[in-house]
């Protein structure tokens, strides 16, 4: 077992719940993993602490350096956690079109945060502009850039959600359901699950106004978390047997129900 100090040992082993209202009569047992659990609410923490325990043990994260991301706003606050624990300065990027608590969360949390402004919500163009300018923060200053879309270290900490998932419901899974942004939680999450059953079936979740991995134009949306208006480099056809799209008026009702 890895020994991780103070919070940072927080950091996983989440329960996970039978819904029993939600699902119809005569429908398929649904349960809920509760990643709110982590320490900053997300299973993003996972992913942050992979990624920078992974750069330090190559060698590649320098004490002191400043961290670099791009984020919505769930990664940042999990970067600015793990940051905070460990002593490295953080800056990120990150737009108006997230919710103004996710930004509060990551300044509160030592980050400094830099908008792109986008008033008409998560557009086509927003992720690349914010990958854009964190480049540049990099160049110029000499950070070291997380890179969560093109950082495949993301996979090794979410792989921890799928092994509890196994040892946690004991019966054989046969569906796994997630909606993607970056892409590695879905594949990292459902790898030890497949390992175990290997005829699951792998539902990614993309916004119905910007279902770029089913091939259709990318759009303006309002779901957070995903569905970035392109197909992130770790989601591949091997990697889903089943695509599914919600649009954000649907996806905003059930949330509420």
């Amino acid at each position: 077992m890895v020994h991780r100090v103070a919070a940072l040992a927080a950091i996983g082993n989440t329960p996970i719940v039978r819904l029993e209202r939600f699902p119809p009569d005569g429908a398929a047992e649904v349960w809920v993993k509760l990643e709110a659990a982590n320490p900053t609410g997300s299973y993003k923490d996972r992913m942050a602490l992979a990624m920078i325990e992974a750069a330090e043990a190559r060698g590649e994260l320098e004490p002191g350096q400043t961290v670099v991301e791009y984020t919505g706003g769930s990664t940042g606050s999990s970067l600015a956690f793990v940051c905070a624990v460990k002593g490295y300065p953080l800056r990120i990027v990150s737009s108006n079109a997230f919710a103004a608590e996710k930004l509060q969360t990551m300044r509160a949390l030592g980050a400094e945060v830099e908008i792109i402004q986008s008033d008409t919500g998560i557009h086509p163009r927003l992720i690349p502009q914010m990958m854009e300018r964190a480049a540049e923060i990099v160049a110029n200053e000499g950070g070291f850039a997380t890179d969560q879309l093109n950082n495949f270290d993301t996979l090794d900490g979410y792989r921890g959600i799928g092994d509890e998932i196994v040892e946690q419901i004991g019966d054989e899974i046969h569906g796994v359901c997630m909606y993607v942004g970056v892409g590695g939680a879905f594949v990292g999450t459902c790898r030890p699950i497949k390992e175990r059953w290997p005829d699951v079936i792998r539902i990614a979740v993309e916004p119905a106004e910007s279902a770029v991995i089913a091939g259709h134009p990318p759009g303006t949306h309002r779901i957070e978390g995903g569905g970035l208006g392109f197909v992130p480099q770790m989601i591949t056809p091997d990697t889903y047997d089943r695509l599914d799209q919600v649009s954000t008026a649907d996806a905003f009702a059930t949330a509420r129900e």
